[in-house]
């Protein structure tokens, strides 16, 4: 019955076809009527293959977690792939993640046929969902191929970059792959790291210290920023992201901080120093001088605020349940911690020898190592390290040197009890190694001597042989450290070497003979006669023992012993080990020398009897701690492969400043150093000082500040555009001006100026000031102080100067919306395109920042900026709605190249209206909008009547998200609606940009390749000059010139409003006329229609 079940059992599981999740031969041969054993034609896998190639996508989905399955297990899935790779472009979400897997599994062996799905990859890093776009990044990373470098580098740029901060983390994966096909990348790495590390999510900070460690650990630059935002995001670091974190913040730590420990010998050593100089004080004071100046007083160790921060953030880790972080923090705190503080960590240390014993042995080395400096850490846990009869050898090795290490003189008769537990272990090895650890707690304790002795006398009769041989070693060693006493143990061991086999112990024997053969002059001959008759028989290492014991006799009992030394010399002449046979040699010439002693010969027994220093027994693990606790090295003791030794405390902290992170405002920027003609700063009294000025020299800018405090006096309000900039300065200063919102309040004249120029609003406790290195005639000037309001204390000014001031101030009251927003536009953005006064034509307003010389940050004249060309541009205007359309409505517009008010991704536009009919137009306004996605419009004021034969502007705003398709909408009046549209420019989709030609530079060799668009342009040799060349791009395109260092390269830098995308103008020119124009661009599109646009801007003038 058993035979027919199990026969059953056999068909049945024959009668199932063939699992394709294993390998297809071992399911061949279970089948014994199988006749398919030498059968070449069949497929693997078939049937998935099949599944793949189905229409379906739950069959495909079925197939691709049974590959999975498959992967996991660890069986070789490789053949799928040209199926499996088919399917990348599937819709179905669930079938795509498991292809991404398998991809990510097999990239790197299939190269060939990965690369040829590339395309898809970067289709899908554009994804919507987060997950696909990571897995798609995963695989291009994992194809490990020089060629497609660029493109994963571009792709890593633009995932730094994404919303989902796993996709950011896997870009931080992809860094170190990217770095090991291509180190030639590191420079733009390392710029990608830097950005990495400002971010702010927790999910990315583990990610991107460990791409920091692995592409540019030296760069500790890169973390002093982030230093502080690192330790606040420590707690919620995912795990391993915790443990990368605090390994590199130790090394920083060892690095930016003093060592804590130093003190403590300081102050000892000090102590005692003051103390007998504070007697000194009543007897002579003058001697106590000397003294003083003779020896300085050593300052006193105070942590750094974020030394303290680091060991504070990261002690509440040792709650967590990794062990890898434990052991992370007990690390930190045994290399950067004072030394009362590192006994935090022994309680959680303790709490892992609960683990697996992989963890154990890992937690109990680093213990044995901390344990040598640090023994009163761990006495408290001393019953922890006690032996268990399940631990493996290893564990117990390491538990046994432990409570050799905490043995002391309270503790040592508890251990020895332990001890003498272990040594009738069945453990050969671990019994060894007790005996070994009984004979170090003797010689490091001095009160138990004797004790251990005796009791190692003791097991030399026991019945273990390796018990009896190791106990023969260690108290050969002891003995050697106490050579007074102890007669009659060396009898004892004399008369037990026919019964010891072990070579070294029987060695250790010899040579105890040998070394004190006078206090036992009977016993030492006859033990070499013993050992003379087994010559031949014993190993090489007792024969070496025996020619020196013959060699001593000799020389101390010659008589009894010299046929016996000669006969032992004459067997090792011969014996099979040259060792054996060059020592004979050696010693026959000092002893017994053929002819007249020799100069070593009279020295024979200084040789052979001097003194030998006692044997010093320690732990092998004093030297473990010139390695890092936790790392490979360490456990080896031995220096690895990328092991990073270390760094030594620096003996003066390096500038702790560098961790401040700061928001530098505006006007902090902006505010000159004020300082009396002596160049001391002005003492705080003085605030409200009337001979305060932005400049020493410079009356003029005094009186700016005086007057317009005169006036300010008088006006109770402002206007909108300065409330919105005031309301950002409230929170950091006390403000005690009412504020209004008329939009129709006088505005304050600048002194010394055209009485119909106006000057922007500011507070009581603010001023404008000019530049302070230009003269009042200079227009340019003029306009720089109106666009940059800095803020300045005010000042009081004599009542004359008041009066004076009145008129200029009510006779420039702005009389346009258009003037309200130039005015609030500077307010915005300092580093934009400066406003324009009342009075100015178009072109000011289209003049960029390079013709006033103003840099985008400071908004200062520059001496670069100085010497470039500054030409006036006319603004294009464009026809909207023509008159006879619009029924006598006319409408023309115009870009002002100014910032926004409503968005700074807006393009700014003026809206000119004139009525050309004889009736009033009404409700003039924004009616229905018809736009692509992603563009916006923002409405105009409505127009509430506009008179016949009249004319005004409005301001609207446009987000043409970066494209040139045209924002339509409709204008409507009360009883009409006309369909209209704007289409900007390619060159009016941007904003200028400041840089410096290195940067410029740096930037265009990033956007090089399919970003980079050139052509050749044939400019008259008339116009091959700067004036020329900067009036015909600024005409096109809102751009910024570039200082350049090159007389016939012009260079010009913008960004994209939408997107801040660098958009970058290079103009080479050549004697002859043919000069070659490039643009680069991010969004090709862009760069091209620029790049059309010049040229025929370029080649018409």
């Amino acid at each position: 019955m058993a035979g027919n079940g199990g026969f059953q059992a056999s068909s049945g599981y024959n009668d199932r076809p063939p699992s394709s999740t294993g390998s297809g031969e071992a399911d061949l041969a279970v089948d014994p009527a199988s006749s398919s054993f030498f059968n070449n034609e069949f497929k693997r896998h078939e049937d998935l293959k099949i599944m793949l190639d189905s229409n379906k996508d739950s069959q495909k989905l079925d197939a691709m977690k049974r590959i999975i399955g498959m992967v996991a297990k660890g069986k070789d899935a490789s053949d799928l792939f040209p199926a499996v790779v088919k399917n990348v472009v599937s819709k179905n979400l669930e079938v795509k993640k498991l292809v991404y897997v398998y991809l990510t599994r097999y990239a790197e062996e299939q190269q060939d046929l990965a690369l040829l799905s590339i395309s898809t990859f970067q289709r899908a890093l554009k994804d919507p969902n987060q997950l696909i776009r990571a897995s798609a990044l995963r695989v291009l990373s994992s194809i490990r191929v020089q060629m497609i470098a660029p493109i994963m580098m571009l792709s890593i740029k633009e995932a730094v970059m994404d919303m989902s901060p796993y996709v950011r983390k896997t870009a931080a994966h992809a860094i170190p792959k990217l770095y090991s096909i291509d180190p030639e990348q590191k420079d733009q790495l390392v710029e990608v790291i830097e950005k990495l590390l400002g971010d702010k999510t927790t999910l990315v900070a583990g990610s991107a210290i460990q791409a920091f460690e692995e592409v540019c650990p030296e760069r500790i630059d890169l973390i002093h920023k982030n230093y502080r935002k690192l330790l606040n995001l420590l707690v919620d670091v995912e795990e391993w992201g915790q443990v990368v974190i605090i390994n590199m913040l130790t090394r920083y730590a060892r690095t930016q901080f003093v060592n804590p420990n130093q003190g403590d010998t300081v102050d000892d050593t000090e102590k005692p120093f003051y103390e007998s100089e504070k007697d000194e004080d009543d007897e002579n004071e003058d001697d106590e001088n000397e003294e003083d100046e003779a020896k300085p007083k050593a300052k006193p160790y105070i942590m750094d605020q974020d030394h303290r921060l680091l060991l504070r953030q990261s002690k509440p880790l040792l709650n967590s349940r990794n062990a890898a972080v434990v052991m992370g923090v007990a690390q930190l705190y045994h290399h950067c911690a004072p030394r009362g503080e590192v006994g935090l960590v022994a309680k959680s240390l303790i709490r892992l020898l609960r683990s697996h014993p992989e963890v154990q042995y890992v937690v109990l080395s680093n213990i044995a190592t901390m344990s040598i400096k640090q023994r009163g850490m761990f006495e408290p846990y001393l019953k922890s390290f006690y032996v268990r009869s399940n631990d493996p050898t290893h564990v117990k090795l390491l538990k046994l040197e432990i409570l050799t290490s905490l043995a002391t003189e309270t503790n040592i008769s508890t251990i020895l009890r332990e001890l003498q537990t272990y040594v009738t272990s069945a453990d050969k090895e671990f019994a060894a190694a007790t005996i070994q650890a009984i004979g170090r707690c003797a010689s490091n304790i001095a009160e138990v001597t004797d004790t251990c002795l005796n009791g190692l006398v003791l097991l030399m009769s026991n019945r273990d042989e390796g018990v009896v041989a190791e106990s023969v070693v260690v108290i050969k060693k002891l003995l050697q450290m106490q050579t007074s006493t102890h007669k009659d143990i060396i009898i004892h061991m004399a008369r037990m070497v026919d019964n010891i086999t072990v070579p070294m112990a029987r060695a250790s024997i010899l040579w105890l003979i040998g070394e004190y053969s006078d206090r036992v002059p009977k016993i030492a001959p006859d033990v070499l006669r013993k050992m003379a008759k087994t010559f031949i028989q014993e190993e090489d290492i007792v024969k070496l023992q025996i020619l020196n014991l013959g060699a001593k006799l000799m020389i101390t009992n010659s008589k009894q012993t010299k046929l016996l030394c000669q006969y032992v010399f004459n067997l090792a002449k011969y014996d099979q080990n040259y060792d054996i046979r060059d020592r004979s040699r050696f010693l026959r010439q000092l002893v017994l020398p053929s002819g007249e002693k020799g100069v070593l010969s009279k020295h024979a027994k200084k040789i052979f009897l001097s003194t030998k220093p006692a044997p010093v027994l320690e732990s092998k693990f004093k030297d473990c701690d010139q390695y890092q606790l936790g790392t490979l090295s360490h456990m080896i003791n031995s220096r690895a492969t990328g092991y990073q030794q270390l760094p030594e405390w620096p003996e003066h902290a390096p500038d702790p400043s560098v961790r401040n992170v700061e928001v530098v405002m505006p006007w902090t920027e902006k505010t000159p150093l004020r300082k009396d003609k002596k160049g001391k700063p002005k003492p705080e009294k003085s605030f409200y000082s009337s001979s305060e000025s932005s400049s020493p020299d410079d009356d003029s800018s005094d009186d700016d500040s005086d007057s317009e405090e005169g006036s300010e006096d008088e006006s109770d309000s402002e206007t909108d555009s300065d409330k919105e900039k005031t309301e950002s300065e409230d929170s950091e200063e006390d403000s005690s001006a009412s504020e209004d919102t008329d939009s129709d309040s006088d505005a304050q004249p600048t002194p010394k100026k055209k009485p119909s120029k106006p000057a922007p609003v500011v507070k009581k406790d603010e001023s404008i000031s000019g530049s302070d290195d230009s003269s009042e005639e200079d227009s340019s000037d003029e306009t720089s102080s109106e666009s940059e309001p800095e803020v300045k204390r005010k000042g009081k000014q004599s009542p004359a100067k008041k009066k004076a001031e009145k008129k200029p101030a009510a006779a420039s009251k702005p009389s346009q919306d258009l003037d309200l927003l130039l005015d609030f536009g500077a307010d915005v953005s300092p580093s934009m395109t400066p406003s324009a006064p009342v009075g100015a034509g178009a072109g000011d307003l289209l003049t960029p920042m390079s013709a006033l010389g103003l840099d985008a940050t400071t908004a200062k004249p520059t001496a670069q900026a100085a010497q470039m060309f500054t030409p006036q541009i006319t603004g294009k205007s464009y026809e909207l709605l023509n008159k006879l359309t619009g029924n006598g409505l006319s409408i023309t517009y115009r870009f002002t190249r100014t910032i926004s008010i409503f968005s700074p991704k807006m393009v700014s536009i003026e809206l000119a209206f004139t009525n050309s009919s004889d009736n009033t137009l009404s409700g003039i306004k924004i009616g229905q909008k018809k736009i692509q996605q992603g563009m916006e419009i923002q409405d105009f004021n409505e127009i509430s009547a506009l008179a016949p034969k009249n004319s005004t502007s409005v301001l609207m705003a446009v987000n043409f998200n970066d494209t040139t398709q045209p924002a339509g909408f409709e204008i409507c009046t009360e009883d009409k609606k006309f369909n209209v549209s704007i289409t900007a420019p390619v060159g009016e989709l941007m904003q200028p940009y400041n840089i410096h030609e290195k940067e410029f530079l740096k930037e265009q060799g990033k956007l090089s390749g399919m970003q980079e668009n050139s052509t050749k342009v044939k400019i008259v040799e008339e116009n091959a000059n700067m004036k020329s060349i900067v009036t015909s791009v600024l005409k096109v395109a809102n751009v910024l010139q570039v200082p350049s260092t090159e007389e016939n390269a012009f260079r010009f830098a913008a960004q994209t409003l939408a997107t801040h995308t660098p958009v970058l103008v290079t103009i080479a020119t050549k004697e002859g006329g043919d000069s070659k124009l490039t643009t680069n661009c991010e969004k090709m599109v862009i760069g091209a229609m620029l790049m059309k646009d010049i040229k025929k801007a370029l080649e018409s003038d």
